[in-house]
């Protein structure tokens, strides 16, 4: 087929939703489509037979274009929508692929010029928005309405798990498929680290290590990380914490936080890693955690975790139960009392922990590798075609 894929968020970038499009263009340059990829001005290059990558204006006083909403993404998009509408005037594509809020810019290409469109979706807008923003809650019923007008129009929605599915199905899709995420252990562009640079990133932590990767955003939960931790550390005072990700004012903001719950001594910000370094990281921790608090969708973190072979620790949560289970990790209610004594039942019984850890293992090769991801993409999309080809 002959796609228009809009991907509206800086592309490449070691983060979630670019990590999926890179998984997606990687599937579809294999099976031979033809992709125009338009995304923002920010980003790593990068190359994949039959993929031409499509880069908006570059607006120099716009950097660090960051996740969610904000008006440096709001004027990345606009340019994106001016591209994307050129590009569909001079060719003839088969279909438009949007991901996450660029489906209003497919739309308009629908109306306009007749192609339809898949919409990907990757988290439900407009619960996003109003998690990041209280002050959009008043705006609630207008912005789920413009997200079932989406749904609605979409030749099929793509979501990413099933909580995405089932809104999609509610709103009235026609089509509703799920393709989710995959480990980064097992998807092949994560390459090993040589010696040398498995030494550079060698932590220098203490044990018994929890470990957290990920972005430090309110939803993640940090704060309910570190105030179970302040509990656990009552009983187990040797135990450690590390954490991986953050920016630099988050970093701060969590270190003071640290600081004004005692803790600061057992408790390190590293900052951001290469994902290459993933399964370094894995093996100097004892326990992964994930405290997220809030959203719907799975944290793409999960899936490399449950392939690590260290025990998993999440909140009970749809976020995290739409994957984990009580026979691969540890949940725990998303309370720090509840939390604490979750961490301290893993640290007081390994055996349990390994077994946890050997069920993760054995789920992640048969459900989250990039051979699954492979067989239930080429499902989606050869229905997909066969029914365009079915409807012209």
């Amino acid at each position: 087929m002959k796609i228009l894929l809009l991907a509206p968020h800086p592309f490449y970038q070691e983060r979630g939703t670019p990590i999926a499009v890179d998984l997606l263009l990687r599937f579809l340059s294999e099976r031979g489509d033809t992709v125009d990829v338009v995304t923002f001005h920010e980003g790593e290059n990068r190359s994949y037979p039959g993929v031409t990558i499509l880069r908006t204006l570059n607006l120099a006083w716009i950097k660090n274009v960051p996740p969610g909403f904000s008006w440096r993404k709001i004027a990345c998009d606009f340019f994106l929508v001016i591209k994307a509408l050129r590009l569909a005037a001079r060719n003839k594509y088969q279909i438009v692929h949007a991901v996450e809020e660029a489906v209003f810019c497919a739309m308009m290409i629908r109306f306009i010029f007749r192609v339809p469109y898949v919409f990907d979706m990757d988290s439900s807008m407009p619960m996003q928005m109003i998690e990041r923003s209280s002050a959009l809650s008043a705006a609630a019923p207008t912005l789920k309405l413009f997200e079932r007008w989406a749904v609605r129009r979409a030749f099929a929605v793509v979501a990413v798990c099933e909580a995405l599915a089932e809104i999609a199905r509610a709103a009235g899709a026609r089509r509703v498929f799920v393709l989710r995420d995959i480990s980064l252990l097992l998807s092949g562009p994560v390459k090993s680290l040589s010696a040398t640079e498995a030494e550079k990133q060698h932590l220098n932590i203490e044990h018994p290590c929890f470990m957290y990767i990920g972005n430090l955003e309110k939803y993640q939960g940090v704060d309910l990380l570190l105030e179970s931790f302040a509990i656990l550390i009552k009983s187990i005072p040797q135990a450690f914490l590390a954490i991986i990700g953050g920016n630099k004012g988050l970093i701060k903001q969590y270190q003071q936080k640290s600081t004004a719950l005692g803790i600061v001594e057992q408790v390190r910000f590293f900052g951001p890693r290469p994902l290459a370094s993933m399964a370094n990281m894995f093996s100097q921790a004892d326990i992964l955690v994930s405290p997220r608090v809030k959203g719907t969708n799975t944290p793409m973190k999960i899936y490399s975790y449950l392939q690590s072979g260290k025990p998993i620790l999440a909140t009970d949560m749809p976020t995290h139960t739409q994957v984990l289970s009580r026979t691969t990790a540890m949940l725990a209610d998303p309370s720090p009392d509840k939390f604490a004594d979750a961490m301290f039942q893993l640290l007081q019984d390994p055996d349990m922990g390994r077994r946890l850890a050997e069920c993760a293992a054995v789920l992640a090769e048969q459900q989250y590798s990039w051979k699954a991801y492979n067989a239930t993409a080429a499902e989606i999309f050869n229905r997909i075609e066969t029914d365009l080809a079915n409807q012209n």
